[in-house]
């Protein structure tokens, strides 16, 4: 059992067990992880560790005392609004993850929905797609709501007739993705918003891998519905810093289209010695380098440099796509941006999926269809030769065989 050293070690045994920890873990840097990780640069990545270390010990819950952490939290925030065309009056805050986000994109949505009165016989519902994020039923669990997930359209994508089914009177949020997770395309958002205005339900888009990337790919000519608080009746967004704004891990940001739906994120408390407590966030103590290093990205990159790795992205994931399909297999659905997932029926994709592993790949899946998954970066880019080969080797060795071996995917 390990227990805390009696005697304190010095840094110079401390810093090489920490390399040989890490020695077996996934070579991100050469390509080989399918998510977890998200890399434009040494360059940026510098930026970022830099801009974390100046406000390493600075607490965001203490934004009176850390008015630095204030002015870059005000602006981060005044960048995405701007980005994802939050109209007069819009809001937002910056949280830790996108699971913070959508958790607290919930309690407003249910707070909101409660101040007007639910109607008694149960709980609380969210409607949403069966490839919504499973932060939804995590933050339903917790906060006293139940899900109804949705059957999904021939493309993957939700379908707004079975969420026209399935609202009843106890509805109190909509979600739309964009993209969806696991098949990397993007939900009808004008069409669900529209649904959910009509019947005064609150609508939130999961924006957390999109939201800094998709805008970048619509000026580059991607052609996808409309997301983003442009779009009446979309009431709130998440929408990830440390996915595709670069930053470094621990941020991301929730925006709402006014000020009244912002006021529901807040939680306050007065009954203790202390006074009053407010914060717009479900942790306390926030770090302060992941707020730094959010805004020192943002600033280095701009729209250009956002611009210049989308670009990149979008095109490794389009070289994926035409080598999977010249080795016979199927892109799932219609990915328009980071994400691609592929599979086929006529193969064993659990077996493709080890032979990947086996040459050192570690492999990401979904289940339904079964299939190979890829969220993409930088990483990527160099590597897209030598993965296609070997995944052709993988499938040569795995053989045709229909159905084989059931996948379960761990996230």
């Amino acid at each position: 059992m390990t227990e805390l050293p009696k005697q304190g070690l010095p840094w110079s045994e401390i810093e090489p067990r920490l390399i040989e920890a890490g020695l077996k873990d996934v070579k991100w840097r050469e390509g080989r992880s399918p998510a977890f990780v998200h890399y434009a640069g040494d360059d940026v990545l510098e930026v970022a560790k830099k801009a974390y270390l100046m406000y390493f010990s600075e607490n965001g819950l203490g934004l009176r005392a850390f008015g630095s952490l204030a002015k870059f939290e005000a602006e981060v925030v005044a960048m995405g609004l701007a980005l994802l065309h939050g109209g007069e009056g819009s809001r937002g805050a910056m949280t830790t993850g996108g699971t913070e986000s959508i958790f607290l994109a919930v309690k407003a949505a249910r707070d909101a929905a409660a101040s007007r009165g639910i109607p008694a016989g149960g709980r609380p519902q969210i409607v949403l797609a069966y490839s919504a994020h499973p932060a939804f039923d995590k933050a339903a669990h917790f906060l006293g709501l139940e899900t109804v997930r949705t059957p999904l359209r021939a493309d993957y994508t939700a379908d707004p007739r079975a969420f026209e089914a399935a609202i009843s009177p106890r509805t109190v949020m909509v979600v739309g993705s964009a993209p969806a997770y696991p098949h990397g395309v993007v939900d009808p958002i004008p069409e669900l918003a529209a649904l959910a205005r009509s019947r005064g339900i609150w609508m939130h888009v999961d924006a957390c891998v999109g939201a800094y990337f998709a805008p970048f790919a619509r000026m580059l000519g991607v052609q996808m519905p409309a997301f983003d608080l442009a779009v009446p009746g979309v009431v709130s967004i998440s929408a990830d810093l440390h996915k595709y704004g670069y930053a470094a891990k621990g941020a991301s940001t929730l925006f709402f289209a006014d000020d009244a739906s912002f006021g529901w994120m807040q939680y306050r408390f007065d009954n203790w010695p202390r006074g009053a407590y407010a914060t717009n966030t479900l942790v306390g103590t926030r770090a302060g380098g992941a707020i730094a290093s959010a805004w020192a990205v943002m600033n280095y990159l701009g729209v250009d440099g956002y611009l210049r790795v989308t670009d990149r992205v979008l095109a490794t994931r389009r070289a994926l796509e035409d080598g999977v399909r010249r080795l016979g297999l199927q892109v799932l659905g219609r990915p328009e941006l980071s994400i691609l997932a592929y599979g086929s029926p006529d193969h064993d994709v659990a077996a493709i999926g080890q032979g990947l592993l086996q040459r050192g790949w570690l492999t990401g899946y979904v289940t339904n269809p079964a299939g190979i998954h890829q969220m993409l970066n930088l990483t990527h880019e160099p590597v897209v030769e030598r993965y296609l080969a070997d995944l052709a080797a993988s499938i040569d060795e795995a053989g045709a065989s229909r159905g084989g071996a059931a996948i379960r995917a761990v996230y």
